[in-house]
């Protein structure tokens, strides 16, 4: 029904114990891709506070802080943290998710909304 070659329509991002994955899909097709989260022990982490928090905010990638207790527990950006918040609500919004899915039947239709060239402009900031 969709081509690959079409814009990614939704991201989705699981965390697991050691790899976090994108998951893009593109119509009926799901592509992921494998990005690895770091981890390290708690002592190494408190050791070097300033460094880690740096890392996460600035590369936007989660890291893991391992406990001898085996309560593990994931840091990431606030900024992550809203995106993460806004996926899972959208995903749970039937009406939101019913919305994405007639407009995306349209787009593949090619007879939805086409803007003007200023309002392309206005959205893009060029």
């Amino acid at each position: 029904m969709w081509s690959d070659s079409e814009t990614a329509l939704l991201a989705i991002r699981v965390d697991l114990p050691c790899y976090s994955f994108l998951s893009i899909l593109y119509g009926n097709h799901v592509h992921q891709r494998r990005i690895p989260m770091d981890s390290i022990s708690v002592n190494k982490f408190r050791d070097n506070l300033k460094y880690f928090v740096e890392q996460v905010t600035s590369e936007h990638l989660p890291l893991k802080v391992t406990r001898r207790s085996g309560e593990d527990f994931v840091v990431i950006s606030a900024e992550d943290w809203a995106r993460e918040q806004e996926t899972l609500n959208i995903l749970q919004n039937n009406d939101l998710m019913k919305q994405i899915t007639r407009s995306i039947v349209t787009h593949s239709k090619k007879n939805g909304y086409i803007p003007t060239a200023e309002e392309l402009n206005e959205i893009t900031g060029i």
